[in-house]
């Protein structure tokens, strides 16, 4: 299967998003049989899927880069789904394996499903820890406490964590999963239907984030993570190659500049590949897409432009700081960024 979270369906009937095979967690206690361990596991990702994006960004503002290391996909799949043709001889340096499924393969001998990025592999057995993307971030913010940089913000501020699941959850629903809806639409009503979802969770949150900085507190949030990740590939992917085009997101003037806040925000921006995430959608999802032609557009400039959101307050990271520079090898190309 094809597409940048495998555990999904397209097809003729309506898109579906099929829970994570593998739940197991990594967690400070190791119940699950997977400790928090610096060095121990390897975070594979591909710079052009949102699910694993939000592992990125968690990842650099919570400083573990030095704890859990990091693996980048090519953002064009084969039939073997996820590959490290980016990586010399196309191999993963510390896995030393051509494709993600070798390592789902080495967890359980054949694995049937897809092949789904954000991963967490165990590095001295090669095997699959979790694929589970709803709960990777969660972890990162609650259980590698211990690893986490001086400063790190705290993403998941239990206090609020009722109401950040709820705006999450709507935002997953309508926005995160419903471009897909959109965009993988089997028939007219299917598509009118999740595009107008879309739409009206985007009307939503522009009413709530007129007057505050952020969805919840004063800080950036888990919440505040997840919606980035879908925005900043709105009018790139989605608004052309899903038919969510009522109107781009830099035409709402409100969560245009949020968006560019958080693009601005260390830690958000300089994880965004922007040439990754084009060729991905445009050349894998041929049903969609059958030339695989990758547009010109959008001008990425506009990301650097001013915001003025800091008028509104807030404090992005609470009492913390902003993350350091970006390791060296993780950076990403010119060619990637605005």
């Amino acid at each position: 299967m094809s597409g940048d979270q495998g555990n999904a369906s397209y097809g003729h009937k309506e898109f579906k998003r099929s829970k994570s095979h593998f739940a197991d967690r990594v967690t400070a206690d190791g119940r699950d049989g997977w400790p928090v361990e610096a060095g121990r596991y390897r975070l594979v990702v591909s710079r052009a899927c949102p699910w694993a994006g939000r592992s990125l960004i968690a990842r650099r503002l919570l400083g573990l880069e030095g704890a859990v290391s990091l693996a980048v996909t090519d953002p064009i799949q084969d039939d073997r789904s996820w590959r490290f043709t980016l990586d010399p001889d196309g191999r993963d340096p510390v896995l030393g394996i051509r494709y993600l499924s070798e390592a789902y393969e080495a967890r359980e001998t054949g694995y049937p499903g897809g092949v789904s990025v954000p991963a967490i592999v165990d590095v001295p057995s090669g095997k699959l820890v979790t694929n589970d993307f709803q709960q990777i971030t969660l972890d990162f913010a609650t259980e590698w406490t211990a690893l986490h940089r001086e400063g790190a913000p705290d993403l998941y501020p239990e206090p609020l964590r009722d109401e950040i699941d709820t705006v999450m959850d709507g935002i997953y629903r309508d926005v995160n999963n419903g471009v897909y809806r959109s965009g993988f639409a089997p028939d007219q009503e299917t598509y009118e239907s999740a595009c107008h979802d879309v739409f009206h969770r985007l009307d939503l949150a522009s009413e709530r984030l007129a007057g505050r900085r952020y969805l919840v507190g004063d800080t950036i949030t888990e919440a505040d993570i997840r919606f980035f990740c879908t925005l900043v590939r709105f009018d790139a992917v989605y608004h052309g190659h899903f038919k969510c085009n009522v109107r781009k997101l830099s035409e709402d003037r409100v969560l245009w500049a949020y968006a560019r806040d958080l693009f601005q925000t260390p830690g958000f921006g300089d994880t965004i590949d922007f040439d990754h995430i084009k060729r991905h959608y445009y050349q894998v999802h041929t049903g969609i897409n059958p030339t695989g032609i990758v547009p010109l557009g959008p001008d990425l400039a506009g990301w650097l432009t001013p915001h003025h959101r800091e008028e509104l307050g807030g404090r992005p990271f609470g009492d913390g700081t902003p993350p350091g520079p970006v390791p060296s090898g993780e950076e990403v190309p010119a060619t990637g960024r605005p």
